[in-house]
């Protein structure tokens, strides 16, 4: 086979909405290697999109999966429980942000985790309203949608979206919003469209992953802990993309000294198989009645296996420390390729969820022609890349933690090449 010929296949078989970024169909994969149906190898800096943070089929996650699968792979908890589902939930609950006492349930994706947050925050407060960020990836079904701070390709089309759901404007000093002016919308938005007596909830990101790998200052965290507070409303952190090692800590909000009410995950949390989470305050999580939560699907043995080995394999493998070293090398080798690339503007982000920006050369505009000659660039020279913010300029690094150290260095070197190529062009 061929991959232009399963190219076509697939045109005539899959709906045009299911975007695709390459057209390197997968025979095989290990650690941060994927090898296509023609046998070329390529090296993989998106990890699924930090799905396989732990590396194409580890050792032990496959090993976890397997013993599960010879016991059995579907029961329903909500019919025949197990108490593998049980343990992983203890475990979130002790690693989870937060000093309180916590409750999980266990979904299918992540962005049925958002879903179910805000099922809970308006199950918990009696009230309808959530505020979300401009630039916020939530998920691709009507809420998440409604969430999510971007219109192409997210919204448009599909008509109107989920009432009482309000913006306002993310930090980015890039783009000339400061901590401020986020915090200055908030009361604006108190103040002239909607009382904050109706609002159950603010989610956010962490690190803002579509948006474009934007990390939340510790100001607009307190300062959003502080309006929670004031106002009786529950705070979200969407940990989907930012979870599991990925940033340097287990969770991204381990870096503030505040912590949110409810986090979603999702993506690193099974190494590859379908599994979300919701880890939230024990009476928050307790405030939907005995079969308003949950799902067929939702905490599948086969994933809640795998997740224990991922938990495992973060701690013996200390991928926390690991992530901060790679994103280290990552982000100073980006420094070294920025002297002489002026449509670099800005190298960013915590552990190795790292992202490059680009702009025109003269910086007056963002440049996602430049950002997408890289990643068509890399992808030439056999290395897999990704693009994300509003703007479309940003190319982020998203490698499994467990990438070897010379496979690494290969990587770095293609990117360079890909950087130059893309300055030729």
């Amino acid at each position: 086979m061929k991959n232009a010929e399963v190219s076509q296949r697939r045109d005539q078989a899959i709906a045009r909405g299911v975007g695709m970024m390459t057209q390197v169909y997968a025979e095989k994969a290990k650690n941060a290697e994927i090898w296509d149906i023609e046998g070329n190898r390529y090296i993989d800096f998106a990890a699924g999109i930090a799905v396989v943070n732990t590396g194409h089929c580890h050792p032990k996650i496959m090993a976890a999966v397997e013993k599960q699968l010879k016991a059995f792979t579907h029961t329903c908890h909500q019919v025949v429980p197990y108490e593998n589902y049980v343990a992983l939930a203890e475990r979130l609950n002790e690693k989870v942000s937060g000093d309180f006492e916590k409750k999980t349930i266990f979904v299918t994706t992540g962005a049925e985790a958002v879903e179910n947050a805000i099922k809970i925050a308006r199950a918990a407060s009696g009230r309808p309203a959530v505020i979300a960020f401009g630039g916020g990836f939530h998920g691709r079904t009507f809420m998440g949608m409604s969430l999510t701070g971007k219109v192409e390709p997210y919204k448009k089309g599909f008509g109107a979206m989920m009432p009482d759901v309000f913006h306002v404007p993310f930090p980015i000093d890039l783009h000339g919003i400061s901590t401020q002016q986020s915090l200055d919308a908030l009361t604006k938005l108190f103040k002239a469209d909607l009382d904050p007596a109706r609002v159950a909830a603010i989610v956010i990101e962490p690190v803002q992953g579509e948006g474009g790998f934007y990390q939340a200052p510790a100001e607009l965290m307190r300062g959003l802990r502080k309006l929670c507070d004031e106002h009786g409303i529950i705070l979200i952190a969407d940990e989907v993309q930012t979870g599991f090692a990925r940033t340097g800590n287990m969770f991204a909000m381990d870096a503030y000294d505040v912590a949110a009410d409810i986090t979603t995950m999702a993506k690193g949390l099974a190494g590859g198989l379908p599994l979300a989470a919701v880890t939230g305050r024990a009476d928050l999580m307790d405030a939907a009645n005995p079969g308003g939560l949950g799902g067929t699907y939702g905490g599948n043995p086969l994933g809640i296996a795998a997740a224990h080995a991922v938990l495992d394999v973060i701690e013996e493998e200390d991928l926390c420390a690991r992530a901060n070293e790679l994103g280290s090398r990552l982000k100073q080798r980006l420094e070294q390729i920025r002297q002489s690339t002026p449509q670099l503007v800005e190298i960013r982000g915590p552990g190795f969820m790292v992202a490059a920006e680009f702009n025109t050369a003269d910086g007056s505009a963002p440049d996602a022609e430049f950002a997408n000659r890289v990643r068509a660039e890399g992808l030439k020279r056999n290395l897999i890349l990704l693009t994300c913010g509003v703007y479309g300029n940003v190319v982020r690094f998203l490698a499994p933690i467990t990438i070897p150290d010379d496979v690494f260095a290969e990587g770095l070197d293609i990117l360079e090449a890909s950087i130059e190529a893309a300055k030729q062009a």
